[in-house]
């Protein structure tokens, strides 16, 4: 069948999403693109202008090159979402840094990624600034440093001329025909986004173009964004660019609600003001707005339906539930920054619509099916790579393959190859498969609790004291134990206003819980967080660690 044919421009072009805004412009070309603050909005005609501006400024001014990385510090501000778009059109990738590194930490990226470019949101230019110096002072000085480039806020009383090089001048400084530099090869890369919060071995996940793209449409679909939609940015762009968002909006021609920070108020004011119809969101944030005072809250338009992506972290039932009491449709979806973002959907049957609140909160808290982008998705013993049964009890390693699996780790080969031996990408996430094929995350590998040679999902049990009319937010973790090993230990948040003792917690999950599984210590505090609204577990186990054993050794009572 060979006979005949022919790859030509005609038939074949790399896919990319740059080719997203450029039909938006074409498109929607006076329709609003990024809405900020009170600005003017922006339109889609404008923002692939201004991208295209961005892209010359870096090629002609910096001479940023193809290949090179740009990387940036920056909430949700629009020239954030601008360089999603612009850097790859300049043939650069992007490499976005989370907001709450610490100079230390944003100093080890920028030399691990060898970026040429560092732009820097002027709320955040005193860590930027440090960053650098940490960088100059490690380096000889035959060694490059990156170009600092200032984002100013137009709320920020701040001195450009002092700035030096900044964005807005940068645009309107650029050179007024810059012809757009399209991938040479769909795999080329496009963004760099790391994982890792240590400095010792930073992890960074090579996206590319080819990997977005079809990401971009497997996410839109399973999240049924239809063309125009009103997206709130409640997730941020630093994190897997915004779970392929930023490209999903410009793929449907819609519209982007730019916010530096939100509260419950401020997502319920601008749902209200713009007519939301998309947002996303780890479960802490759905846990935010279920929470939140009945005064924070304004009604939406009765016609509009906001859909609510949420992922990151296994969503407690009970939230679940809060979030469809309040109206909200939520899409469940599971990834990792290994797959470009969402990797399944937990697809929702109509049958379902008629189950009790609980029982429907209780299917959408699985992760479900791998979504149409990606080749497959099981659940496998990570030794033999034998499937699990589908029993709803065997417990396996959840594994990917497909065409939006990362490119690799940038700089660690072997990382690379540990991570996708036997053909299937390791995700270190444990689960099961429903007698339906759907799966359930139960923990991650590291976050299972072995009590007296019994596995305890920390999940499981911290879904139960979700339960608990008094708990805002909870965590469970293991506690080093003399005689069972490990015990459970559950760190708790209270809501405003509300009490619970140790041992209330304790007697309503033995009500609702095995025994082996119940937690046998509960703290009270605030508990730690990443700026995605993960939970960070870690600094949890360290501090389980240090309680030490909470039985002696020979002793078994508990």
């Amino acid at each position: 069948m060979e006979r005949g044919t022919v790859r030509c421009a005609a038939n074949y072009a790399p896919l990319t999403p740059l080719s997203f805004i450029q039909r938006a412009a074409a498109v929607y070309g006076d329709r609003p693109a990024v809405v900020y603050a009170g600005r003017r909005p922006t339109t889609w005609r404008e923002a692939r202008d201004r991208c295209v501006r961005v892209a010359a400024a870096l090629a002609t001014r910096f001479g940023v090159a193809r290949g090179d990385v740009v990387a940036v510090l920056s909430p949700n501000v629009p020239a954030m979402y601008e360089l999603h778009f612009a850097v790859p059109m300049a043939g650069a990738v992007l490499c976005t840094l989370n907001t709450r590194h610490d100079a230390a930490m944003v100093s080890t990226l920028l030399k691990h990624s060898d970026a040429k470019v560092f732009l820097v949101e002027s709320g955040l230019l005193g860590i930027g600034r440090d960053a650098l110096q940490r960088l100059a002072d490690s380096r000889s000085g035959a060694a490059s440093i990156p170009v600092l480039v200032t984002i100013s806020d137009d709320t920020d009383s701040i001195d450009l001329d002092a700035c030096g090089n900044e964005y807005e001048a940068l645009i309107k400084s650029a050179p007024s025909h810059f012809d757009i530099r399209w991938p040479a090869n769909e795999l080329d890369a496009i963004t760099l986004n790391y994982t890792s919060g240590t400095t010792s071995r930073p992890k960074g996940v090579i996206y590319n173009h080819r990997g977005v793209y079809l990401n971009t449409i497997a996410t839109a679909l399973a999240y049924d964004i239809t063309p125009m939609p009103m997206y709130l940015w409640t997730v941020p762009m630093f994190h897997g660019n915004g779970w392929s968002m930023t490209w999903a909006v410009a793929m449907q021609g819609g519209t982007n609600i730019c916010l530096r920070h939100f509260t419950a108020r401020v997502i319920f004011d601008n749902i209200a003001r713009h007519g939301v119809t998309h947002m996303g969101g780890a479960p802490t944030v759905l846990n935010m707005i279920v929470n939140s005072p009945a005064v924070d809250r304004r009604p939406s338009s009765a016609e509009t339906v906001v859909r609510v992506m949420t992922g990151g972290a296994p969503p407690p039932p009970r939230v679940l539930a809060g979030m469809e009491e309040l109206g909200f449709v939520v899409y469940h979806i599971y990834g990792l920054t290994e797959t470009h973002g969402a990797a399944t959907v937990c697809t929702w049957m109509p049958e379902w619509d008629a189950l009790p609140v609980e029982e429907r909160a209780r299917l959408k808290a699985r992760q479900g099916f791998h979504h149409i982008a990606m080749e497959d998705a099981d659940v496998k013993d990570p030794t033999t790579m034998e499937n699990v049964p589908h029993d709803g009890k065997t417990v396996g390693e959840v594994m990917f393959r497909g065409n939006t699996v990362m490119s690799g780790y940038y700089k660690d080969v072997d990382a690379t190859k540990e991570s996708m031996a036997g053909g299937w990408l390791r995700t270190g996430d444990l689960a099961i498969r429903h007698p339906e094929g759907y799966i359930q995350v139960k923990d991650r590998a590291k976050d299972i609790i072995i009590s007296g040679g019994e596995n305890i999902s920390s999940i499981e049990v911290e879904s139960i004291i979700f339960g608990h009319p008094a708990v805002l937010e909870a965590a469970v973790v293991a506690r080093p134990d003399d005689h069972w090993g490990e015990t459970p230990c559950a760190f708790v948040k209270l809501k405003d206003g509300a009490s619970a003792t140790e041992a209330e917690i304790i007697g309503f999950c033995r009500e609702k819980l095995p025994h082996y599984m119940v937690p046998k210590t509960v703290v009270f505090e605030d508990l730690p967080k990443a700026s995605t609204g993960k939970t960070q577990k870690f600094v949890l186990r360290e501090k389980a660690g240090a309680m030490g054993s909470l039985t002696k050794a020979g002793n078994s009572k508990l």
